[in-house]
């Protein structure tokens, strides 16, 4: 069944539209987000997808990033996931950082959230038929993958596990060692179980010494972010990068914080970035 359309706004001489499904994979109704630069009306555009981070849903990144003008100007389509399963009947917690809008990107194998946390599912299987089928311009030939905090950790997870569908790929503060960090930790024992041996597999840092990959992956991470230390610990996976042979940048933003004043700043050197990967 074709998704059906919700909300529409024209920007930079595009469209953000925002649509509603129903998801097999997460067993409740979806909503996503696309935004189609005007280069889109001659032909087929690269890719880009964007995940976004603990709470978050389609709207924060669209609305606070400025992302919609260096996606038309360097002629980008992105596409906007939520970051749960919502509604009645799904599960959740009290915490922001566990159920609803705390997907991690991952699929869940314990009750009671395996019924409907099926992101990594729905993200890489269900999702990129359905914007073939439906959204006309998506060249899903040439994808890219980016992400903030918890999306920045989808972003790099799903580019080792993917890398010959998601060949760009970039990160702003993202979770890179989940398995050494109390939201990774929650979130993994909650979703996976007690077993720590099943958690490498959905963990940045372990997996680029096991599949590193002819990309080259831009990180950006603000030195005043409250998070750093306890929850993002990066240099983590720069030193992974530097044993594996991994091409990576991961640059410290002196005075930046976990915002999207951050997200902002960067968003067009990501952009770039993804395009001259996705367009050579």
């Amino acid at each position: 069944m074709a998704p059906t359309a919700v909300q529409s706004f024209a920007s930079f001489g595009g469209r953000v539209e925002v649509f509603d499904h129903d998801s097999d994979a997460c067993n409740c109704s979806m909503r996503f987000a696309v935004y189609t630069p005007p280069q889109a009306a001659a032909g087929g555009v690269p890719v880009l997808w964007y995940l976004s981070g603990l709470t978050c849903t389609w709207a924060n990144v669209n609305e606070k990033s400025g992302i919609q003008r260096y996606a038309a100007e360097h002629g980008l389509m992105v596409i906007f996931p939520d970051t749960s399963p919502r509604g009645e009947g799904v599960a959740d917690d009290e915490g922001y950082d566990l159920g609803q809008g705390a997907g991690f990107y991952i699929d869940a194998t314990q009750a009671p959230w395996a019924h409907n946390f099926q992101m990594a599912t729905y993200v890489t299987e269900e999702l990129p038929p359905l914007i073939a089928k439906n959204i006309p311009g998506a060249d899903m030939s040439r994808q890219g993958v980016t992400g903030h905090s918890m999306g920045g950790h989808g972003a790099l997870t799903l580019h080792f596990k993917h890398p010959d569908t998601y060949t760009s790929v970039s990160a702003f503060s993202p979770v890179v060692a989940p398995k050494q960090v109390p939201w990774g930790r929650k979130a993994f024992t909650n979703y996976l179980g007690e077993d720590r041996g099943n958690w490498a597999a959905h963990d940045a840092t372990e997996l680029v010494a096991k599949r590193a990959t002819a990309a080259h992956i831009l990180i950006d991470q603000g030195s005043a972010d409250t998070f750093l230390e306890e929850q993002l610990r990066p240099q983590l996976f720069a030193d992974a990068c530097a044993s594996a042979g991994q091409d990576a940048t991961v640059r410290m933003q002196e005075g930046y914080d976990h915002s999207y004043y951050f997200v902002a700043t960067f968003m067009g050197d990501h952009i770039a970035h993804h395009a001259k990967a996705l367009k050579s």
